[in-house]
């Protein structure tokens, strides 16, 4: 079947195999362009499908030969229905992974679910013994408690009273203005229990307590804080409520962990095109302007950039980890530099539909955005039939 990009508001409902392949190749050659890495032997990535958890295990195989493990939750492809990205992702990697002789397997589920969990603690067992390096990227709206059974559904709101300010239509370019009303108290309580720690908590407890979580492991899991502008839809409005928990999981984790050597850590990552971000109001915008920004001042990083920095200047440097506190790190420095936002905020005053495209890199947002479902990828024919169904190798 031929296969276009199909749109529905901030995400993309087909997939392309080909052009995942190639946005994975692309990953993989680049940390195998860096310096090795001295890190990790058996990595278990948690939301390892696409975005920082994908990159994560590009640069924990690539980068360090490491074996790993990844956890998502992504559908095969089903009659004229492309699979998800993630899938086309995992799919490339496992078969690259193999071609290099890097020991790899996926687990395809609920991440949230105890059957998940019992299921990776089984493999690691079987194939792994111990874990040493745990990495949580899970992003999704709901999450069913493995316990009580409720079901969470996350809200991206501000907290206290109505926010509104400008935001971007990336497909047309349209800025125009947002007003976001408040969550309501279970709202945030929901969000804190879709986004916040607690299940990155379960996960590390019930791998020490199966006896593979390897002494002096380390985990991180993965957070945005931003600038003021987005403050009160981000940091101070729900996403912030549950990051602030997340935060608070790690201190715990590191307390825990840290009797027999380990560590756990909250990185503060770069603002970057992907599902997630694609579908809270005013951050669309802000990228764009941020990209243009940094582009200019040749700071710019993508997915696998951040990662490979993560690991290689952060969580295996020989160091402790930079930031405000001993469990943040913090490798959106680069954004946050004062010259960075002091020009980005000066175009976000001018902002408006008709210089989007001059004081903006929108067509650099819209190139991202597309690339993440494996479209408008150079040396991909999109012309082309291609078969949607495509196996993963190692599915477990």
């Amino acid at each position: 079947m031929i296969i276009q990009p199909k749109t529905r508001g901030f995400i993309c409902t087909t997939a392309h195999p080909e052009g995942c392949a190639k946005q994975v190749q692309q990953q993989i050659d680049y940390v195998k362009a860096q310096a090795p890495l001295n890190g990790p032997a058996n990595v278990l990535v948690i939301g390892a499908s696409t975005g920082y958890g994908l990159a994560s295990r590009i640069t924990a195989a690539f980068g360090a030969g490491a074996n790993t493990i990844g956890v998502y939750f992504d559908k095969a492809a089903e009659g004229s229905r492309t699979a998800s990205a993630g899938w086309y992702n995992s799919a490339a990697f496992e078969r690259e992974a193999a071609k290099q002789g890097i020991k790899s397997h996926s687990i395809v589920g609920d991440a949230f679910s105890n059957e998940i969990k019992a299921k990776t603690i089984e493999l690691i067992k079987a194939e792994y013994g111990t874990v040493d390096l745990v990495v949580y990227s899970v992003a999704s709206p709901r999450r069913t408690h493995p316990v009580t059974g409720e079901v969470f559904s996350s809200v991206i709101k501000p907290v206290g009273e109505a926010y509104s300010n400008q935001t971007l239509n990336f497909h047309t370019g349209e800025v125009s203005t947002a007003t976001i009303e408040p969550a309501t108290d279970d709202e945030v309580r929901q969000t804190i229990a879709v986004m916040g720690g607690e299940d990155w908590g379960m996960w590390i407890d019930q791998l020490r307590e199966a006896g593979v979580l390897a002494d002096g492991a380390t985990t991180v899991a993965y957070s945005y804080i931003g600038p003021e502008v987005t403050h009160p839809i981000y940091k101070e409005g729900t996403i912030g409520q549950a990051k602030n928990d997340l935060e608070k999981t790690a201190i715990e984790l590191n307390g825990q962990l840290s009797a027999t050597g380990g560590r756990a850590f909250v990185s503060v990552n770069k603002a970057l095109v992907t599902q997630s971000s694609a579908a809270i109001p005013v951050v669309p915008l802000y990228i764009s302007a941020l990209y243009k920004v940094m582009k200019e001042k040749e700071l710019h990083e993508n997915c696998i950039q951040q990662m490979y920095r993560l690991f290689a200047e952060h969580l295996y440097a020989g160091g402790a980890a930079s930031g405000n506190s001993s469990h943040l790190i913090r490798i959106d420095d680069w954004e946050m530099r004062a010259d960075v936002q002091e020009e980005v905020m000066r175009r976000w005053n001018e902002l408006n539909t008709e210089n989007a495209s001059e004081l903006t890199d929108l067509e650099g947002y819209r190139e991202d955005f597309f690339n993440l479902f494996g479209f408008r990828t150079a040396g991909v024919d999109y012309e082309a039939d291609t078969d949607p169904a495509v196996g993963i190798p190692n599915l477990y």
